[in-house]
């Protein structure tokens, strides 16, 4: 039974750390919003006959 405890205690931070990494991200690293400009052909915009 210790086993069983040590392995859910070991888990258990594994997935706290991880929850700890994604919160870390998700509200100290600050996106900087940037302008993107994609060039689509004029071909696209028509159907093409079958």
């Amino acid at each position: 039974m210790p086993s069983l405890f040590r392995f859910l205690v070991i888990v258990g931070m594994i997935a706290a750390l991880g929850y700890v990494g994604v919160f870390a991200l998700a509200n100290f690293v600050k996106l900087q919003p940037r302008e993107m400009v994609v060039t689509v052909p004029q071909d696209k915009f028509f159907k093409q006959p079958k």
